[in-house]
């Protein structure tokens, strides 16, 4: 592993030029950490895949998480599928999961999903920034099952108000109107957990990395932007250690009625 840069500058350009394509998190290798969720997202999928014929995964990044719960899963079902919205991201995915025969379709967030009705057994997403329940609804087969990780309210919220000072949570998150629109998309949530994790960032050039592969966080950030906050961040990360955030994830299981 190269050693990270010492300087400000050159920290802020090693994570400015970082590739940001897919769900490879290795960039951070012993420049950042975070604590899972408890319940083991990919190998949870890993097990449901035992018993699917049908899978469809929403907005896959590279394929990655996907590809990873696909070799630990005892058993491979008949039809892989999934879904990437970002171009980049399409043709990784595509690479990655030609292996397994998996097809992988071109759609947004918000849908519509190039799927005939009842097309799936089980339905998987992690992080995705929208849930279109009645797509997820429309595709499922009577009782297939729907599971989530997602991203929660408040979540890294130390990092956004030291960046942009003290913000609103944003409702949106909140998984209480996701199983509110699951229900209304005619649904029943048969699961809900939520975690909050430990996220340690040793240097600035960790900081922009993440920002740039999350851009959620802040939207719109730029490190021109923000190149007054940041390196307050960097001396402060010098003086006093590893920046300190926390994550929130929540995982929801849903499933069609029979």
């Amino acid at each position: 592993m190269t050693p990270a840069p010492a300087s400000f500058d050159e920290l802020v350009d090693d994570g400015a030029g970082a590739p940001i394509e897919g769900w490879d998190f290795t960039w951070f290798d012993g420049r950042a950490r975070e604590e899972r969720a408890p319940w083991g997202y990919a190998l949870l999928v890993a097990q449901r895949l035992g018993h699917a014929q049908a899978v469809l995964d929403l907005s896959t990044g590279g394929g990655e998480v996907l590809a990873f719960s696909l070799d630990h899963a005892p058993r491979h079902p008949r039809r892989v599928a999934a879904t990437e919205s970002y171009p980049p991201n399409l043709e990784r995915a595509r690479r990655r999961l030609a292996p397994f025969g998996a097809t992988v379709e071109q759609a947004g967030e918000h849908g519509p999903f190039p799927f005939a009705d009842a097309s799936f057994d089980l339905v998987v997403s992690r992080h995705p920034v929208a849930t279109a329940w009645a797509e997820v609804a429309r595709v499922l087969q009577p009782g297939g099952t729907f599971l989530t990780q997602q991203v929660g309210p408040g979540s890294n919220r130390e990092l956004i108000d030291l960046l942009m000072g003290p913000q609103p949570v944003d409702p949106a998150r909140d998984p209480r109107r996701e199983v509110a629109a699951a229900t209304a998309a005619g649904l029943e949530v048969v699961l809900l957990r939520e975690a909050r994790c430990r996220v340690e960032l040793d240097d600035v050039g960790a900081v922009v990395h993440f920002l740039r592969k999350v851009p959620w966080t802040v939207p719109g950030f730029t490190v021109d932007a923000y190149r007054d906050r940041l390196r307050h961040l960097h001396e402060q990360i010098g003086r006093d250690g590893p920046f300190v955030s926390t994550s929130v994830r929540y995982l929801l299981e849903a499933r069609r009625a029979s």
